[in-house]
C-alpha cells in the first residue's frame, strides 16, 4: 500500500497555496478585510443592530472569493465535469479541507459558515442527484455560481437527533400540499429564499420513510422566522421557522415522496469525512501554533519546549493526529473505491473523533501559551468555540458512536464491518 499523497493531487495543493497568495491574500488585506479574520475582531462579522446576524460586508467579501476561486477553476472541484468541476475525490476534498484548516483562519478558508475557494455545495450535489429535470433546469446553475441556495429544515425544537419522529406534518389537498410545524437551527435562514422543510405524509412515528422533502418558499403565507440563535461563535444565521398551513406545488417536493431522510443521508458520509479532515487540519494548527511558541518562550532561563509537562501533551496530541490522518485518508479512499456507505462505521469514527480532538489540542494551546493563549491575541479560543458545535452539529458525537455501535454489535440489522470478527454467542 502507498500511503503517499497522490503527486497530482500534491500539484494541486501547491496550485491552490499559489492563487492564495497571489489571489485572496491580497483581497483578505484590502480595504481593512483582514477585520473579519483577525480573531482579535471578531464582533467585525457580527451586525448587532440586526440582531446578531451576520455583518453584510463579510458575507459579500465571502462571495467575491468564490466568484474568484470559481473563475480560477477550483470552486466547482468535486462537481462532474459537466457542471464544471474536476470530478474530485472524496479522498482529494479531505486533503485539501485539512491542508487548508491547518493553515489557520483566512479568507481561502472559514469553516464557521463553510466557505471555501474549493466548495462543499452539499445543496448543489443534492440537486444533481435527486432534482427533477425541471428543479435542476431551474436551479443548478445558481446553485454552482452562488447565485441561489436553500437552508435545510430538519431539525425540530423537540425533536434533535431522531428526525423520524418529526412533528411537522404535510397533507395533500389537490395539486398542492399543506405543510404545518416548526423546525430549528436553520443554517442560513436570513438570506435562503427558500428552505428544504422536511415533513411525514404517511406513516407512523419512529419510521424512516413516510418523511418527505419539500422546497419551500420562505416568503410563503404562513413561513416565519421565529428567532435567531445567537450561538457560543457569533454571527448567527441559525433560525427558528414556524409554518402554519404554508402551501406548496406537488412540484415542489425533492427527491420523491415518502424518500426525503433517504436524500438528505445520502451525503452525510462524504459531509462528514469532509469535516474530520477539517478539524484534524485546525487541531494540527493548534499543535504546530504551540510547539513553535514552546521553543521560543523561556521562563526561568530555559524554553518551556525542554519540560516534559509541555513535551508529553503535544506528542499524544500528534500521535492521534497520525493515527486520525491514516484513518481518514483510508475511510475517503474506500468511499471513493466501494462507494459512500460502504465504510459508513469509519466515517462516524473519523468525525466523532477528529471534532474532540480538534477541541483537545486548542484548549492544551492555549495551556500552552499561557494567559495569552486564553486572550483573543491568539486563535485558539475562537477555534475552540467554534469547533465545539462539531461535536453536536454533525450528528452528536454519542449518535455517531451509536451507529459505530450498531454495526459492531449488529443492532438494527448491521453487519460488523470489515477487519472485525463478529464474535459467536455460544
Amino acid at each position: 500500500m502507498n500511503f503517499d499523497i497522490p503527486q497530482d493531487l500534491q500539484n494541486y495543493l501547491d496550485e491552490l497555496d499559489k492563487f492564495i497568495a497571489d489571489v485572496i491574500k491580497p483581497l483578505e488585506n484590502e480595504n481593512d478585510n483582514i477585520r473579519f479574520f483577525d480573531h482579535r475582531r471578531e464582533d467585525a462579522r457580527t451586525d448587532w443592530e440586526r440582531g446578531g446576524l451576520p455583518n453584510e460586508e463579510w458575507e459579500a467579501l465571502l462571495v467575491k472569493a468564490k466568484r474568484l476561486a470559481d473563475e480560477a477553476g477550483h470552486y466547482r472541484y468535486p462537481l462532474p465535469k459537466q457542471y464544471g468541476g474536476q470530478e474530485g475525490s472524496n479522498l482529494g476534498m479531505a486533503i485539501i479541507r485539512e491542508h487548508f484548516a491547518a493553515m489557520g483562519l483566512g479568507l481561502h478558508n472559514d469553516l464557521q459558515n463553510e466557505h471555501s475557494i474549493v466548495g462543499n455545495n452539499v445543496g448543489l450535489l443534492l440537486m444533481i442527484e435527486y432534482g427533477t429535470e425541471e428543479q435542476k433546469a431551474a436551479w443548478i446553475d445558481d446553485l454552482a455560481e452562488g447565485r441561489a441556495g436553500f437552508a435545510f429544515g430538519i431539525t425540530e425544537p423537540d425533536h434533535g437527533s431522531d428526525a423520524t419522529h418529526m412533528e411537522t406534518t404535510a397533507v395533500r389537498d389537490g395539486d398542492e400540499w399543506i405543510i404545518n410545524g416548526a423546525k430549528t437551527w436553520n443554517t442560513g435562514i436570513h438570506k435562503a429564499k427558500h428552505d428544504l422543510i422536511f415533513a411525514r405524509t404517511s406513516g407512523k412515528a419512529g419510521d424512516g420513510d413516510g418523511i418527505t422533502a419539500f422546497l419551500t418558499p420562505t416568503d410563503s403565507a404562513g413561513f416565519k422566522v421565529e428567532e435567531m440563535l445567537w450561538t457560543f461563535n457569533m454571527p448567527t444565521d441559525h433560525g427558528r421557522i414556524s409554518m402554519q398551513d404554508v402551501r406548496v406545488p406537488h412540484a415542489a417536493i425533492f427527491g420523491g415522496e415518502g424518500r426525503g431522510l433517504g436524500v438528505v443521508q445520502h451525503f452525510f458520509n462524504e459531509n462528514r469525512i469532509r469535516q474530520a479532515a477539517s478539524s484534524l487540519g485546525a487541531a494540527q494548527f493548534c499543535i504546530n501554533e504551540s510547539i513553535a511558541y514552546a521553543k521560543e518562550r523561556a521562563p526561568f532561563g530555559k524554553p518551556l519546549a525542554t519540560n516534559q509537562g509541555i513535551q508529553f501533551p503535544l506528542v499524544e496530541l500528534q500521535s492521534q493526529c497520525e493515527m486520525l490522518r491514516a484513518l481518514i485518508h483510508k475511510t475517503a479512499w474506500q468511499m471513493d473505491t466501494y462507494g459512500a456507505f460502504s465504510v459508513s462505521d469509519k466515517v462516524s469514527m473519523c468525525n466523532y473523533w477528529s471534532n474532540r480532538l480538534c477541541c483537545d489540542a486548542a484548549d492544551r494551546a492555549m495551556q500552552v501559551h499561557g494567559g495569552l493563549g486564553y486572550s483573543r491575541h491568539k486563535p485558539f479560543e475562537h477555534i475552540y468555540r467554534h469547533h465545539r458545535r462539531y461535536r453536536i452539529t454533525e450528528g452528536a458525537e454519542e449518535i455517531q458512536m451509536r451507529r459505530v455501535a450498531g454495526y459492531l454489535f449488529g443492532f438494527m440489522g448491521q453487519r460488523a464491518p470489515k477487519g472485525v470478527q463478529e464474535a459467536s454467542a455460544g
